[in-house]
């Protein structure tokens, strides 16, 4: 018997030691991303402008954006500076006159600006040019658009976050369960869509601005991002409906379902993984589209608080200097805007193009 067993082990062929692994879903993605030339280049300019968010964060970038660096539109550099106003810092000052006697608190002024940030600068030493120029009380237009950025892509991005977890959320327990859970979702999404985008904008910014809301966001940007993640999850929602209702009765759900898989397990298990590319897709739509609606909030009014800055509300600003012909501050939102915006929506159609199930 020894002997057959010895034969038979002999006669089998040996079994490799390694049995090929066929690429994951998110490997193939990479692989066709990585051909993608345009994909690519969007890919690297989108890192640069989140690795300078970042830094803007910290503090590295853009700290002194409210701080009065140089004379009132003083030109960009590559403009050179204008010879009046270079001849008005470099005109003879009168003397000091102390005003101690006509104001008893004139040596605290110092102080009371060291603690609040300020710097104290005498107009002879500001700054005549700066790169891409000062605003009307002597800011720096980059450090602005720097920190304006940090601004808007984070309300973008938190925002889009927002928007697509509602509607993931409630797209998938609508085309998952149907029924009267269904009809009642789809009811609330027609009460979202039939009123006009901009009104319901509108409604909720006087909200959170001047309701009941605005004593528990009065500052910063969570009013906007609220906003815009409430007002937005609509289209994320019909989308990720549709593909559950698609995929609720397939054969791996099913065969799921009889080796005794729940329904969490079964929706965000098995059917999320595989209609992830549409939510990750319309994640980036969004952050594109959330990203001009805070400029057009912001130059509105109705963004940011009037402490902070961003792309929108320089624009606001331009507006007005733009009449005086004092171009740059337009021009150096615009630019960094169009930069980022133009490189994320080319990433997003390369994202599209390599997690597309047809292509794999």
């Amino acid at each position: 018997m020894s002997a057959v067993l010895s034969e038979v082990e002999v006669a089998a062929p040996a079994l490799p030691e390694a049995l090929p692994h066929s690429p994951s879903v998110w490997t193939q993605a990479w692989r066709r991303l990585r051909a993608d030339r345009v994909g690519m280049a969007s890919l690297w300019v989108v890192l640069a402008f989140l690795v300078m968010v970042l830094l803007a964060q910290v503090g590295l970038l853009g700290a002194n954006w409210n701080r009065e660096m140089a004379v009132p539109f003083a030109p960009p550099s590559f403009v050179g500076a204008d010879p009046q106003q270079v001849a008005a810092v470099n005109a003879p000052r009168p003397p000091n006159v102390d005003i101690s006697d006509i104001d008893p608190l004139a040596p605290r002024y110092a102080e009371w600006n060291e603690r609040a940030g300020k710097v104290k600068t005498d107009s002879s030493v500001k700054a005549t040019t700066l790169a891409f120029g000062a605003d009307r009380i002597g800011r720096d237009v980059l450090a602005k658009a720097i920190k304006g950025a940090q601004i808007s892509i984070l309300v973008g991005i938190f925002a889009a976050f927002v928007a697509t977890l509602i509607g993931t959320v409630l797209g998938a327990f609508a085309g998952y369960f149907g029924g009267r859970f269904d009809d009642f979702l789809e009811w609330v999404y027609n009460v979202f869509t039939s009123v006009p985008y901009i009104l319901l904008i509108f409604a909720l910014a006087a909200l959170f601005k001047s309701g009941p809301l605005a004593k528990h966001f009065s500052s910063g940007i969570v009013p906007v991002v609220l906003i815009l993640g409430v007002v937005g999850w609509t289209g994320i929602y019909r989308l990720v409906r549709a593909e559950y209702m698609k995929h609720r009765s397939r054969e791996y759900v099913r065969a799921a379902e009889a080796i005794g898989a729940g329904h969490r397990a079964r929706m965000f298990g098995h059917i999320l993984p595989n209609v992830s590319h549409v939510v990750l897709v319309q994640l980036s739509l969004h952050v594109v589209s959330f990203i001009k609606a805070e400029v057009i909030l912001s130059f509105l009014g109705l963004g940011v608080p009037i402490d902070m800055v961003s792309w929108g509300t320089m624009l606001a600003e331009a507006q007005s200097e733009l009449v005086l012909g004092k171009w740059w501050q337009l021009v150096a939102a615009t630019a960094f805007m169009a930069t980022f915006v133009t490189a994320f929506a080319l990433l997003t159609d390369a994202l599209r193009d390599a997690m597309d199930p047809k292509l794999r």
